[in-house]
């Protein structure tokens, strides 16, 4: 197994800011895989909250023994080898995982949703994200997502309702929200959540902190509206004190270390009887198309990475009808790799 990697700064069209902070872009890491003359290629976005970045990522990179990954890969043991080298670190490691997932695909001359069980006819619309912002800034955005048939909104300050209100006055798509526990005190929430709902909000995600497990089981209680626990479920490990807490998941790659770790807490949630949401952070239709192969066996989809940048350098997935196509290509399908992420081998 041969290892390149390449930092890269991924822009973004319009500052992005949530209930807790602002940015421009994300730091990401570039891999591409090699066995047996096989390439794979994955990605970790390492948006700053999580604590990586290219420093920690590259020393991370340099401790991995490739040797050890042979095919047929065991991806369960490659993440417990992964995380016996370091704890934490999850996007440098869904990186490794979306590269070999992309090399196995390949090897099987299968598509990764295949390999995953996944239905391309169930594929689920995946909504646009719109960052805290101005008015016009706002109505800016909601006119950048004409290809879209959903609509997510980052809340969690004191302006919320004037932020849907503005969203209101030029669009009436279903909404999803995202207060990233902005939320503080329960009676005012659930009166808010109410009022949400009459303005066509479809679900919630994380209204209160992450460790408040009660507050967030007291709106799920009451709610109209799916609750979905996002922070508060990072890894695997987390689903089991989630139960009874939340409606549903948010599941992002780049928290569950890959596509094997990502799929196994799709079934843990539907054993609890939970819905899934599968999200994604700023990434390039690399990672997103490792999302993308997940996408039919969850309820909704946030995977609008590629269409809040500026420098995506993969060929955007297709979207129709607010949906993304499948194509029967094997591993990812990424196609028209530049030469230029990587030159060398």
């Amino acid at each position: 197994m041969q290892a390149v990697y390449k930092p890269y700064l991924l822009e973004l069209k319009h500052p992005f800011s949530i209930a807790k902070f602002s940015r421009n872009n994300t730091p990401l890491m570039l891999l591409k895989l090699t066995y047996e003359g096989i390439e794979g290629y994955g990605e970790a976005s390492m948006v700053p909250y999580m604590g990586e970045n290219f420093e920690t990522a590259t020393r991370f990179l340099k401790k991995v023994d490739w040797n050890k990954f042979s095919y047929p890969f065991d991806f369960k043991a490659i993440i417990s080898y992964l995380d016996d080298l370091v704890t934490g670190h999850p996007a440098i490691k869904a990186a490794i995982d979306i590269a070999l997932n992309d090399i196995n695909g390949k090897i099987q001359d299968k598509p990764c949703y295949e390999i995953y069980g996944a239905d391309p006819s169930q594929m689920p619309a995946t909504c646009y994200t719109i960052g805290i912002d101005t008015p016009e800034i706002i109505r800016k955005k909601v006119a950048d997502a004409k290809d879209f048939k959903v609509l997510k909104i980052k809340l969690g300050r004191d302006n919320d309702r004037e932020l849907i209100n503005t969203i209101r006055s030029v669009s009436d798509l279903p909404l999803y929200v995202d207060a990233n526990q902005g939320w503080t005190d329960k009676a005012q929430a659930i009166d808010l959540i109410y009022w949400l709902h009459d303005q066509g909000v479809r679900l919630i995600e994380q209204p209160m902190d992450k460790l408040n497990r009660d507050g967030n089981a007291w709106l799920t209680e009451r709610s109209p509206i799916p609750i979905l626990a996002d922070e508060a479920v990072q890894r695997l490990a987390d689903m089991d004190k989630l139960k009874g807490a939340y409606h549903g998941v948010n599941m992002k790659l780049m928290k569950s270390t890959g596509m094997y770790e990502g799929h196994q807490i799709i079934l843990k949630a539907r054993s609890f009887g939970m819905k899934v949401l599968i999200g994604c952070m700023s990434e390039t239709s690399c990672a997103t198309r490792a999302g993308i192969a997940l996408a039919p066996l969850c309820d909704w989809a946030d995977l609008d990475g590629p269409w809040l940048t500026t420098n995506n350098p993969f060929k955007d997935p297709e979207l129709k009808n607010g949906k993304y196509l499948l194509a029967d290509l094997p591993g990812l399908g990424l196609q028209e790799i530049p030469t230029a992420l990587f030159p060398y081998s």
